[in-house]
């Protein structure tokens, strides 16, 4: 990994991918740590922004429990995949979208405030194209925190928090889709938040607190442009298994040094008999067929046959969409 040859950038990188400060000054608590000041703080992360290295600063949350959401895929003719693209990426709602190696070939994540939205967006995308639309719902989540390590190994999947969704107040919604479009960059962040959304300072940190502890909000830190650090190598495999053998299997995969994601999604019968999904995000693509044998050898995965797809183009990656103001805009 030699792209973030300073050292203050890859501790910015490296050490604020989470547990990001719940305080007035967030900035100024990472550059007492980094023992610098706050104003090279703003100018670092503003240039690892705008050199796109980084999405944004701010927050991921745990699936389904906010917005809905789901994993689909299109067979898209190869003289069309630009056209394609373009519809896909027009839904306000659709916040990841990649080319792979497959007859399935244009793969993106689509979501909404409700499950509504959603399915309204994946019809209007088969409207449009005249192409039928593979919808993988989520079962359960093995695994969903992507967290890349800049020494060149990968992040162990920290344990999850349970998710309280007892925890969520009626108008979370707004706040959570500031934190996923991703919080500016200034010195009070929180405040610039709490401004637009008409309420005080002082609640808006008490709120994310809350999400924060209960598991709402999975991940709050410095989310990473993975490709632009070098982990070009991205491959999604996903495991022909039967239910009974995922609750064994899913652990097991989500451990392995290399995967960096892990979950359990419906398949459809007659189309798609994949249950079991997991990526690999690698610097090359022998690092990530070399994890993907290791997963093979899994006493867990004995037999099971697998398909590996890797991506060869990102056309879309932003925060999710959870509030209906936030499709408005």
């Amino acid at each position: 990994m030699d792209r973030i040859g300073d050292p203050l950038d890859r501790r910015l990188l490296n050490d604020w991918q989470r547990d990001f400060p719940v305080t007035q000054q967030p900035f100024l608590q990472i550059a007492e740590e980094l023992d610098c000041s706050e104003q090279t703080v703003l100018g670092r992360l503003e240039n690892l922004h705008a050199t796109g290295r980084i999405t944004r600063v701010g927050a991921t949350c745990a699936p389904n429990t906010v917005s809905a959401s789901t994993l689909a895929a299109l067979a898209a003719p190869p003289e069309a995949i630009e056209e394609v693209a373009a519809i896909v990426g027009s839904q306000p709602g659709v916040n990841h979208s990649y080319l792979r190696e497959n007859d399935w070939n244009l793969w993106f994540v689509a979501t909404g405030p409700d499950r509504e939205f959603v399915d309204a967006s994946l019809q209007d995308i088969q409207s449009q194209t005249g192409l039928d639309v593979l919808d993988l719902r989520l079962v359960r989540p093995f695994n969903v925190d992507l967290g890349f390590k800049l020494n060149g190994g990968m992040d162990r999947p920290p344990v999850p928090r349970p998710v309280l969704i007892e925890r969520l107040q009626g108008d979370d919604d707004h706040l959570l889709q500031a934190l996923t479009k991703g919080m500016p960059i200034v010195s009070r962040p929180y405040k610039h938040i709490a401004d637009e959304l008409g309420v005080p300072e002082s609640h808006v940190l008490d709120r994310v607190s809350d999400l924060v502890d209960g598991g709402i909000i999975s991940r709050l830190g410095v989310i990473v442009r993975h490709r632009a650090l070098g982990w070009s190598s991205n491959a999604m495999v996903v495991w022909d298994i039967s239910s009974e053998r995922i609750d064994a299997a899913g652990p097991a995969l989500c451990n392995l040094p290399g995967v960096t994601l892990c979950y359990e999604r419906r398949p459809v019968p007659g189309v798609w008999p994949y249950r079991l999904y997991c990526m690999i995000h690698a610097q090359s693509r022998n690092d990530a067929l070399e994890v993907l044998e290791a997963a093979k050898h899994l006493p867990e995965l004995a037999g099971i046959d697998c398909k590996v797809l890797f991506s060869s183009r990102c056309f879309k990656q932003t925060g999710a969409l959870i509030s209906r103001r936030g499709a408005a805009a």
